[in-house]
Order: C-alpha cells, then structure tokens, then sequence
C-alpha cells in the first residue's frame, strides 16, 4: 500500500452543491477499524498484526484504509487513544463514580477490570502495556504517547488514594503518588501473567497484596 490514494481536495476548488461531506473521523468503517484493531492488538500486539488482516476482520475495502489513517503508525496511536478513551471511562466509573468509600472504589474497579478479562477467556490484555511490551519494535512516536496515558491512570489513582488518606483509610504519612505509580506497575505485570496463564490468579495475588501494603501490614 502506498499513501498515494489521498482524498484531500484543493482548498481552491469550488465545493459541489448538496450534502456535506462527513467528516471521515465521524464514518462507521473508521469505527469498525478502530473496534477491529483493538481487538488484534490486545490479543496478539502490535507487530503481529497486519493491515490485512485488520481490514478483513472489519469487512472495510482495503483501498479505504489510508482515507482514515495515512500509515500502520497512525492506526496505532489512534488505538492508544481509543483505548484510552475507554479505559477512563471505566477508570472513572469506578473511582468517581460512585459513593462508596475510596478503597471500595478501587476495589470496583479491579473487579470490573478482571471481569472483563474474564469474558474473554484471559485472551486480551491492556493494549498498553502489551504496547510497552513490544516498543523496542515499534516507531518512536509510541513511547511518549504510552508514557503519557500511563500517567494519567495514575494521576486519577493517586486522587482516589488521596481521598482515602484523608479519610483515614490509609496512613496519614502515606504518599498517594508513589503508591499509585506502584500500583500500575504490578497492576500491569499482573495482567500480563493473567493473559499467560489464562486465569485470575496473579490478579488476585497482587491486588490482595496492595491493600496489605495500605493496611500498614509488613510485607513477608
């Protein structure tokens, strides 16, 4: 595929009458390539994944690719943001969208998380850290994008672990930052064994563990 098959029209040149255009960002086939490729990517990643193969999964012809993204890399990092979108939705949901005591808010969110993983058979991870996984392979422009959505979960984490400090269902001295970052790295590592071993028992293991960490309790 080459990007030689661009749409774009001269700013100079008069617009027919009737209809807009819509806007291809707004067209169902960008959806269905968005829904498809996020499906590949947290299954299998990035590298294993053709265009191909994305565009027979989504039933979109194959000369419609480039009207919506101009290369794999595009796609890709329009991926992460989808992801994104609908990861903070849940996030959200979860950690502000409720009444429940903070902690109990995290603890809704990792059920709702898990479940998710469950419904498909420990087959998908978080598209994410299966990115993180895979960036020595992919383009640069991966990295800061990556970096930067991993902290914002962090961000919305550490607010919600703030809360719970100030509620005194942690220590007072505790730093909500610090044990938020902590919390996506062994968050992440866990669903990426979960994935490996197809059940929910590294889940299990770590959250348990965390919550023995706020609890003040030593870590044996």
């Amino acid at each position: 595929m080459t990007d030689s098959r661009s749409t774009t029209q001269d700013l100079d040149t008069p617009r027919r009458r009737g209809r807009p255009r819509r806007d291809p960002a707004d067209a169902e086939a960008r959806t269905r390539l968005i829904r498809s490729g996020l499906i590949h990517l947290t299954e299998r990643g990035y590298s294993a994944i053709g265009v191909d193969e994305v565009l027979r999964h989504s039933g979109v012809p194959k000369g419609s690719f480039y009207h919506y993204f101009p290369s794999k890399e595009a796609f890709g990092l329009a991926l992460v943001d989808a992801y994104h979108a609908y990861f903070v939705e849940m996030l959200d949901g979860a950690l502000t969208g409720t009444s429940l005591p903070p902690l109990d808010r995290m603890c809704l969110f990792i059920d709702r998380a898990s479940e998710g993983m469950a419904r498909h058979g420990y087959r998908r991870g978080c598209l994410v850290g299966n990115l993180g996984q895979e960036m020595s392979a992919l383009p640069e422009s991966f990295r800061a994008r990556l970096i930067a959505v991993f902290d914002d979960w962090q961000e919305r984490t550490a607010r919600c672990l703030e809360l719970a400090r100030e509620q005194g269902q942690i220590a007072s001295s505790s730093d909500s930052a610090a044990l938020a970052q902590f919390f996506w790295i062994g968050w992440e590592g866990a669903i990426l064994r979960a994935k490996l071993e197809q059940g929910p028992a590294p889940i299990h293991a770590f959250t348990d563990l965390f919550f023995k960490l706020l609890e003040g309790e030593p870590n044996r």
